[in-house]
């Protein structure tokens, strides 16, 4: 019997193991293999989005996640970590996730910390949870990507404490979105490979996704999810990568209302003068029936910037990132604060040296990059196929990898 497999958890009693051995135990010794969720609450009116979630890789034996919390593009971010078999509970000190419906409500909970932020949030879905389709990609041979996604639309209700501000969350001003993946999913850097040991990597035909828009929204009677992936000339197409598939999600009105499966989306798009930033986008959507919608996001502000979220190299002041081991089995917290109001900007990410802390606890700063956000808070606008007009708040996520011919983006 192996000792990953002495590992009871809670998880044992129900029957939901994928495999002979005990839930703790997964058929990978990948360190690309995690199972995490991203939680989204935001408010156009007020201009604040929190973002929460966790990972766990059992491989490296560590959940860890992070509170980040934009207000007007000033940027906080709470970022935790345990070792996992010891405790395979969705609870990292502070932070905690409660499933109180499957697939429809949960409670978040971030207790006080040294960071200021704190809350308790119910977080309710407003339309069914909907899943993507598998993604799939390799490399050389080798399988890279091999996940599975559900994405849901939901109404928060609860408080959010900043400091000395606090919100009162109702559903009539804030909305949120979620996520929820699992399985091979993308390499983090230190727990992979240094590219200058391994070939050049193909890109199939060539070709690589250059354009993506992943939206969860919330719009009056409808609801939803969709994503597209195009290539530089605007082409959508399936690539292989850790998104894949080039076109997929639907709108959806409440719970037990119709599904309007999306096969057809076309976009037009404003950027603030000389960047990549996105102002404006208005969706043309063409459902399976054939009935066409239309929605318009327009942002709130600057969007918020993952690269202090934790889950890349650098996020955390010693150089690691979400899957690392930070120097306790038990809980190792950190936080910092940043100035993203105006993008794109030079951000530089901590020392992946494990450098010493300054005499602030900041960790030291490795070279920095140009950098810009990537999730938007956006006010929404849909038009439904029989005219009616549904305002809402929406999580739209949009960025480019290299040139995007239709917008000029050489």
């Amino acid at each position: 019997m192996s000792k990953i497999a002495s590992y009871l958890s809670p998880y044992d009693e129900f029957p939901i193991h994928q495999s002979s051995q005990t839930f703790g135990y997964i058929p990978s010794t990948d360190f690309t293999w995690d199972d995490g969720c991203y939680f989204g609450i935001f408010s156009p009116r007020h201009k604040v989005f929190l973002c929460t979630g966790y990972r766990v890789n059992p491989n490296s034996d560590m959940i860890g996640g992070f509170a980040l919390l934009n207000v007007a593009g000033i940027q906080r971010t709470l970022r935790f970590s345990r070792c996992w078999r010891r405790d395979m509970r969705t609870t990292v000190g502070p932070f905690s996730v409660e499933v109180v419906a499957p697939l429809k409500t949960l409670r978040l909970k971030l207790e006080p910390n040294e960071s200021g932020i704190s809350f308790d949030i119910l977080w309710d879905g407003v339309s069914p949870a909907q899943l993507e389709e598998h993604h799939l990609a390799e490399q050389r041979g080798r399988r890279t990507t091999d996940q599975t996604r559900y994405c849901q639309p939901g109404k928060p209700t609860g408080v959010l404490i900043n400091g000395e501000r606090q919100w009162d969350i109702d559903p009539s001003q804030w909305s949120c979105a979620r996520d929820h993946s699992w399985g091979l999913y993308a390499e983090r850097r230190p727990l992979s490979p240094d590219p200058k040991w391994l070939p050049p990597r193909i890109k199939p035909g060539g070709i690589q996704r250059a354009l993506r828009f992943w939206i969860i929204f919330r719009s009056g009677d409808y609801s939803g999810f969709y994503h597209l992936h195009e290539d530089a000339d605007g082409v959508q197409r399936d690539f292989s990568d850790v998104f894949g598939t080039a076109l997929g999600g639907s709108i959806v009105k409440g719970w037990d209302g119709s599904r309007h499966p999306i096969v057809s989306a076309k976009h037009a798009a404003e950027y603030h003068p000389g960047t990549k930033i996105l102002k404006r986008v208005v969706m043309s959507l063409t459902d399976s029936e054939g009935d066409q919608w239309t929605q318009e996001f327009i942002a709130a502000g600057m969007p918020w910037v993952g690269q202090t979220s934790g889950y890349y190299a650098g996020g955390w002041k010693d150089g690691g990132n979400v899957h690392t081991y930070h120097g306790s089995e038990e809980l190792a917290m950190e936080w910092d604060e940043f100035d993203f109001s105006k993008q794109p900007l030079m951000h530089h990410p901590y020392a992946t040296d494990g450098g010493a802390l300054d005499g602030f606890g900041r960790g030291e700063k490795g070279p920095g990059s140009l950098v810009q956000g990537h999730v938007y808070l956006c006010e929404t606008r849909t038009t439904a196929p029989d005219g009616s007009v549904h305002i809402g708040a929406a999580h739209v996520e949009h960025y480019f990898n290299g040139p995007y011919r239709p917008y000029g983006f050489e």
